[in-house]
């Protein structure tokens, strides 16, 4: 029997519905904030990945898919979202618009290579937005309070909004010396990683999961404390938006992401999960000013973040936050012969086509079978076929939660399952079978 790869999975079932839920919860969303959707390759050059996160990162240098195709070109699996919208930007003169800034948003598979663990896969789904062309801090502040909404209207009420600065050039080459100046002497109480981080890329260091406790680490330097007056206003500015959108958040001086493209505002945000651990940030993301013109585009400041699928239903899970998965039909369409299933074929091609959630029966059941197979997928109601009726031009309909039975004509069976679905919708409320708040802002 073959198997699927390690890190990857199969969704199905109801954790795929979930899945949608969320999907729909993001585009429904950013309908409302005004972003368009966009998708790009799964695959890139690889000097895309190396040249935009940069080649000392953990990413490029360790969990990056790379290939030769059959040319001979070099090829990566993209790990991340952003560098590939940015280079559509480019590619595509998006900045020659006149609709200007391009605010998008993307959902899709990325990969890494790296150890699969609880939340965390090979192969792994991730969505985010992106906001190209605005300097505004304005902008930064509705980013975080995007991120913060779509979690909070999942069910998630328990996070933490942790933001820094990672200030302009100017303040990073200073602080950049600062950090390895104070490290130097604790090189060998470093772990191999770091020890390589501190003469390539010494600001990755505070984001290591190994050292993160040692006392070293708490007592040194902050970045805030470096700003340039440029970038120390501009980061009050942000926190002073924040609070206007009553966003609540903590300064961090420990946030500096994973990648080389930031600077300015940076943020992630925690949910406080006790079964987490460690893994418990759920969104992580923020400024990219340099990036466009590092992949040959005109200079762009933009912004933007991403959660990862699997962490968020992962988190979702162990809150016990139900979401509003619609896990019913509406009718199930049942006979016992050749004749009675040709007119349920054609029966459930109309209802369909109207716009119903049909299911038919399949597998020659008799009616016994077939009526626990129509509990089994939740019908509302049924239609049951029999000859004698069929000539008549009736069908029998049963309301699966009432255990009503009506005869019906066949020319007002449309009108009348609507009407009785319509009965059973008022009847029963979303919100009594889920605790989050999607059901609620998609009814607005």
């Amino acid at each position: 029997m073959i198997k699927k790869q390690k890190g990857t999975y199969d969704l199905y079932g109801s954790d795929a519905k979930k899945w949608l839920v969320i999907t729909n919860l993001i585009d429904t969303i950013a309908e409302k904030y005004n972003y368009d959707f966009i998708r790009t390759p799964i695959f890139e050059a690889s000097e895309l990945f190396h040249r935009g996160l940069g080649e000392n990162t953990d990413i490029v240098s360790k969990e990056t898919y790379d290939f030769k195709d059959r040319s001979q070109r070099m090829i990566t699996l993209r790990p991340e979202g952003t560098a590939g919208i940015v280079r559509s930007y480019i590619e595509n003169k998006m900045y020659g618009d006149a609709n200007q800034p391009k605010k998008l948003y993307y959902y899709g598979p990325m990969f890494r290579y790296e150890r699969p663990q609880s939340g965390r896969n090979r192969e792994f789904y991730q969505f985010g937005f992106e906001v190209l062309g605005s300097d505004d801090p304005m902008i930064d502040a509705e980013v975080i309070s995007l991120a913060v909404n779509i979690i909070k209207l999942s069910g998630l009420e328990k996070i933490k909004v942790n933001i820094n600065s990672l200030g302009d050039k100017q303040t990073r080459d200073i602080y950049r010396n600062e950090i390895t100046n104070y490290f130097k002497p604790y090189i060998n109480d470093l772990c191999d990683d770091c020890k390589i981080r501190l003469e390539k890329n010494p600001l990755r260091i505070l984001d290591c999961k190994v050292d993160h406790e040692l006392e070293i680490m708490k007592k040194a330097p902050k970045i805030i404390n470096y700003l340039t007056q440029d970038s120390k206003t501009r980061f009050e500015l942000v926190q002073k938006y924040l609070k206007i959108l009553n966003i609540d958040f903590e300064v961090n001086s420990n946030i500096v992401r994973g990648l080389d493209y930031y600077n300015h505002t940076v943020f992630e945000i925690e949910v406080k999960l006790p079964d987490v651990g460690a893994q418990n940030v759920i969104c992580g993301g923020g400024r990219y000013n340099n990036l466009v013109i590092e992949l040959g585009g005109p200079e762009t400041p933009c912004i933007g973040f991403a959660f990862g699928f699997d962490r968020f239903l992962l988190m979702l899970e162990q809150s016990e936050i139900k979401l509003p998965i619609n896990q019913q039909i509406d009718a199930y369409i049942m006979y016992v012969n050749e004749e009675e299933k040709s007119s349920a074929i054609a029966i459930a091609q109309d209802l369909r086509m109207a716009g119903l959630k049909i299911d038919l029966e399949t597998m020659n059941r008799n009616l016994k079978s077939q009526f626990k197979q129509a509990d089994r997928l939740n019908s509302k109601l049924l239609i049951i076929l029999n000859s004698e009726d069929l000539k008549n031009g009736n069908v029998q309909i049963k309301n699966n939660i009432t255990k009503k039975e009506e005869l019906v004509e066949l020319n007002y069976l449309l009108h009348y399952l609507e009407e009785q679905l319509n009965d059973i919708e008022e009847q029963s409320c979303c919100d009594n079978d889920c605790n989050c708040d999607i059901h609620d802002f998609e009814q607005e």
